[in-house]
C-alpha cells in the first residue's frame, strides 16, 4: 500500500513539473562534495635504502633533469619518511647510526620521521621475527627490560639530535608476534598473548616516557585476518595510537572493495586511525637487473590496473579513494615501500633489487607520475 501511494505522489510531482511555464527552471540536485582527507594525512615514502643507494653514487632525475633525491621527494610533496631500524645489522645498513644520520638530513628538510623498529638484526616479517643476537638467550624478564632500555635509548638518541619522531612502529608485520619465541603468537603459540602484550607494552611505555607526543603503531600484513590480531591486542588492553597494514595485491588480494570493507570495519570496531603502512605496484613487468623480481606476471596484477606508469598511477589514486571513504577521516595515510630501490648495483647484479619495477622511478631513474600523485593528492 505504501508503494502505491508513493507512486501516486511521484506522478503528481512529475505532473506539476511538466506544467512549468519555463520561468522557474528546475534546479538539479547538488552532488555532495567529496570527503576531504585528514589534514594530518601521511603522504609517505619508505626511504630505508637511500643511504646505501646514494653511497653507491646513484643519481635520480625528474623530467630528465638530475635532482638531489631527498629534495626531489620534498618538492613532490612527500611529508613523512619511514625508516627501518635493525638492532645490530651485519653490514651496518639500517643501523641506529646510519638511520640517525639520515634522519638528521630529512629533519633539516622538514620531513616527519616515522621509525620502523624491527626488533631484529635483519628483516622482520610474518615469517621471520628473529630476536637480536644480543638478546637470543634472554629470559622473559630480561627481554622485558631489554626492550624498554633499547626503545628508550633509541628514541632518546633522536631527541638528542633535535628530532621529535612523528611515529614509532612497534615491530614490523607482526602477524605472529615478534621476538620469537617468547613473543610469538598464533597457531601453537596462541596461548602466548600475555608474553607478547608484556613486551609490546614495555616498548610503547618507553616511547611515551621519552616523547609523549610521538604516536605508536602496531603493524599487520594484509587485512583478511587483521581483526583476529587486533581483537587479541584489545583483549590484552594494549594502548597504542594507530593501526598499520601492509597491502600488496600480489599477496593480499586484488579487491579494493574488500580492502575498503575491512579497513572501515577495523576503524569502526577499534576506534583507531588506520594507515596503509606499505604498498607498491609495478609500472612494468620487465626487469633491470638479474635479481628475481617479486612481481613479474599479469596474473599478479589487479585486472583494472596495467603494469604501466599510467596503471601504477591509477592504482595509487584508487587507493587514495579507499582511504577517503573511511569514516570520520580516520584513513590517515599511505606509505609507498622502497620507491627508490632501483637497480643500483648494475644490470647483471644477482643481489640487487627484486622490486625495481615497483619503484616510483623508471629504469632510467626518472620520476614516474605516481610519485607526483603520492605527494600531491588532497
Amino acid at each position: 500500500m505504501k508503494c502505491f501511494w508513493l507512486g501516486i505522489c511521484c506522478l503528481t510531482l512529475l505532473s506539476s513539473c511538466s506544467k512549468s511555464n519555463g520561468s522557474d527552471p528546475v534546479t538539479p540536485p547538488v552532488s555532495p562534495a567529496p570527503t576531504a582527507l585528514n589534514t594530518d594525512f601521511i603522504r609517505g615514502a619508505d626511504l630505508s635504502f637511500t643511504p646505501e643507494i646514494l653511497l653507491a653514487g646513484t643519481s635520480f632525475k625528474d623530467n630528465s633533469q638530475t635532482k638531489d633525491l631527498v629534495q626531489l621527494f620534498k618538492d613532490k610533496g612527500i611529508n613523512t619518511v619511514r625508516l627501518r631500524l635493525w638492532h645490530s645489522p651485519v653490514d651496518g645498513h639500517s643501523s641506529l647510526q646510519e638511520v640517525l644520520d639520515f634522519a638528521k638530513t630529512l629533519n633539516a628538510k622538514g620531513f616527519n620521521i616515522w621509525l620502523d623498529i624491527h626488533y631484529s638484526d635483519t628483516w622482520a616479517d610474518p615469517g621471520n621475527q628473529t630476536k637480536p643476537n644480543a638478546w637470543k638467550n634472554a629470559s622473559l624478564t630480561t627481554l622485558k627490560d631489554s626492550i624498554y632500555q633499547y626503545t628508550s635509548s633509541t628514541v632518546q638518541a633522536f631527541k638528542n639530535a633535535g628530532i621529535t619522531l612523528k611515529l614509532v612502529q612497534i615491530g614490523n608485520e607482526t602477524n605472529s608476534g615478534f621476538l620469537w619465541d617468547l613473543g610469538k603468537v598464533g597457531g601453537s603459540f596462541d596461548t602466548n598473548w600475555s608474553n607478547y602484550a608484556l613486551l609490546v607494552k614495555e616498548a610503547i611505555r618507553a616511547v611515551k616516557d621519552v616523547s609523549s607526543t610521538t604516536k605508536t603503531m602496531l603493524h599487520y600484513a594484509g587485512f583478511d585476518t587483521a581483526d583476529w590480531f587486533f581483537s587479541n591486542v584489545a583483549a590484552q588492553n594494549i594502548s597504542y595510537d594507530y593501526i598499520g597494514l601492509s597491502y600488496y595485491p600480489v599477496w593480499h588480494g586484488k579487491s579494493l572493495d574488500a580492502l575498503q570493507t575491512a579497513l572501515t570495519s577495523l576503524v569502526n570496531k577499534y576506534q583507531k586511525p588506520i594507515i596503509i603502512a606499505e604498498t607498491s605496484y609495478p609500472f612494468t613487468l620487465s626487469w633491470n637487473d638479474y635479481t628475481n623480481n617479486v612481481v613479474g606476471t599479469t596474473s599478479q596484477l589487479i585486472p583494472a590496473y596495467d603494469a604501466t606508469p599510467e596503471g601504477q598511477n591509477a592504482y595509487l589514486k584508487a587507493l587514495f579513494e579507499v582511504m577517503r571513504k573511511i569514516p570520520g577521516q580516520q584513513g590517515l595515510g599511505i606509505c609507498w615501500w622502497a620507491p627508490e630501490w632501483v637497480s643500483f648495483k648494475g644490470p647483471t647484479a644477482t643481489n640487487g633489487s627484486n622490486a625495481e619495477n615497483l619503484t616510483l622511478f623508471d629504469f632510467s631513474n626518472n620520476a614516474l607520475p605516481a610519485l607526483t600523485s603520492l605527494g600531491s593528492y588532497q
